[in-house]
Parts: C-alpha cells; structure tokens; sequence
C-alpha cells in the first residue's frame, strides 16, 4: 500500500467513533470511505457529519466494501469480536478498539484467525501511540530514572450511573476494569512487562459488573504497581512512575497526555511538552497506515502479544473480583 491513500471504514457509530472519525483528517493519506451502522439513517447521517463518502445500513455490509482497506471497529466491548472476525474473514485490516475483546479466549481467537488469513490486526490501546506516553518509556529504558521500584495510576469517572447505563450493564462487557482499568494495566505493563503477582479487590454493582476496583502487582525484580479504577468517583487520573534516581509523573489525563514531568535529586525539574491538534486517536491510526504501508501484520506498539499477556490480565482479576461475561 505504499504510495496510495489508505481507505477507513467504521463499524459501530457511538461517541467513541464519532471522535476517531473526527481526528482521521489529522492523518496525512487518510480516505474517509465508508461507515456502518445497524440502522441506515443512523449510518446516513453520520457518514454526512464527518465527510464520508458512503453509508451501510449493515456491518457484513462494511465488512463486504471492496473499497475498504482497514475498518475500525467501534462497538460496545461485547461485539468487538464480531465485528472483527467479519473483516478479518473478509480480508481487511482491522483496528479494534479496547479492550480489544471480553476475554483471552476470544482474543486469542482473533489473532488466530488474524495470523492465519495474513491480515493486519491491531488493538486501538491509543495510549501506547501518544508521543509523550512514547517519551516517557524511552526514557525509563534508558535508565533516566534508574531501577523502577514503582507504579501507580488511576482512572475513576464521577458517576453515579444510570442502571441501564452501558457502564453497568454486564452484557455489554460493564464495570470499571474494562473500560477505564484497562488503561492502568497497559501502562505498567509498557513499563515493566507481565508481573508475577497480580492481586485484586473491588466493589460490584447490582448488575454485577465492578463499580471500583484497585490491583496490586508485583513483578520478579521488587517493583510493585497500585492501579485503581472507579465509575462512581472521579480519581486525580494521573500516573507516576518511580526509580532510584527519579520519577516520571504524567498529569491528569495520563492515558492522553500532552506534557509530563521527570524529577531528579538535586536536578531542576524537565518538563517535556507535546502540543498536538485533535483528541489523539490519530496517533494509532497513522500506525495502523505505516504497518500497511510497510506490509507489517502487526504493530510493534501494540504487537498481538501484549494484547493476549494484557487481556489475561484481565482475566485474572475478573476471576479474583467475581466479574463474569
């Protein structure tokens, strides 16, 4: 695909797609081409709103559309692997949005049939893309901050939530962890890969999905994690990252962040800034069109093993906390 437009359609047009669809036109090569939704209107609509250039009233639809490349798929966490089985088999590319199923065994499966199909499969973890998150793991790698002995983050929205919010609503894949959690855990992961030790408590609601949630991990060398998530109270949303010779603190909201700030002993403080236009989606979809461009079937980002080590993550303090899909 070297040299040509690389032509995106959207599957599922909730909010999250509305704003993906509105940061496509940041990406250099970017074709808005097609969008699907379940009711023609719908998809209608929204195709005239963000400019593009065909509407389906279906997603086998989409997934059908010979002038499609890479589809992004937009849906609630319970059909993302549906919907991304349906352009796999179909030959496209696909960018899921997270997480990127409900569990390892159909995330696995993905990959699976990704791998098989010699298709591009990518898990849309936007903040592995961001340029600042970027930074600061290269700065971790380079011993900026020595030894990590530390991490810890938190993501809590306000609430409280309507009973038949999709947040609280266990078919949907609800709860904190899922939806807000996941982005913690992909972050000490980045950090420090799979941990040994993975511990969990959380408050449920009535549906039975996790209200709040805090996980401690522990990895082999003495690093420790402390990662909380909430849908009933609105947490700082900030990270930090602690070594012998420093700290990374990354401000409110870390998993999109536009500056952070590395701390040393008896150094002045570095702040290092990264002002860009837009929401930030558009960082993983300039990925997604570099791998196809390079013929890479998956993102050295966000490569198909961090997906399957991180949703089993997930699986495992789903089972601890009593959350089951």
């Amino acid at each position: 695909m070297t040299g040509q437009n690389v032509r995106w359609g959207i599957l599922g047009l909730g909010g999250i797609a509305a704003t993906f669809a509105a940061d496509l036109p940041l990406v250099p090569g970017a074709e808005l081409a097609a969008v699907a939704s379940r009711d023609q209107a719908t998809a209608d609509a929204f195709a005239e709103r963000h400019g593009f250039a065909r509407a389906h009233g279906s997603y086998p639809a989409l997934a059908a559309d010979d002038e499609v490349d890479v589809v992004y798929i937009a849906t609630p966490h319970a059909y993302h692997h549906a919907g991304a089985m349906m352009c796999v088999e179909a030959g496209k590319a696909v960018l899921v949005e997270k997480p990127i199923t409900l569990d390892l065994a159909s995330a696995a499966q993905l990959v699976e049939a990704a791998r098989d199909r010699g298709v591009f499969l990518m898990e849309a973890m936007w903040m592995r893309c961001n340029p600042a998150i970027r930074k600061a793991a290269e700065l971790v790698e380079e011993g900026a901050i020595g030894w990590v002995s530390s991490i810890h983050a938190d993501f809590g929205l306000q609430g409280p939530f309507a009973a038949e919010h999709r947040l609280r609503a266990l078919e949907l894949g609800g709860g904190a962890l899922l939806d807000l959690g996941v982005y913690p855990i992909h972050l000490a992961h980045l950090i420090m890969g799979v941990p040994t030790s993975v511990q969990a408590w959380a408050h449920l609601t009535p549906e039975r999905v996790d209200e709040h949630t805090g996980v401690l991990l522990g990895w082999q060398s003495g690093a420790v994690g402390a990662l909380t998530c909430s849908i009933n109270g609105a947490s700082k949303n900030g990270a930090s990252i602690t070594g012998t010779d420093g700290r990374i603190d990354i401000p409110p909201t870390f998993m999109v962040p536009r500056s952070f700030t590395l701390e040393r002993p008896n150094r002045a403080s570095e702040t290092f800034e990264f002002d860009f236009p837009g929401s930030g989606y558009q960082f993983e979809a300039a990925e997604v069109q570099r791998c196809l461009a390079a013929g890479e079937l998956e993102s050295p980002l966000i490569p198909h093993d961090t997906t399957l080590e991180v949703m089993n993550l997930l699986d495992s303090i789903r089972e601890q906390i009593g959350v089951f899909y």
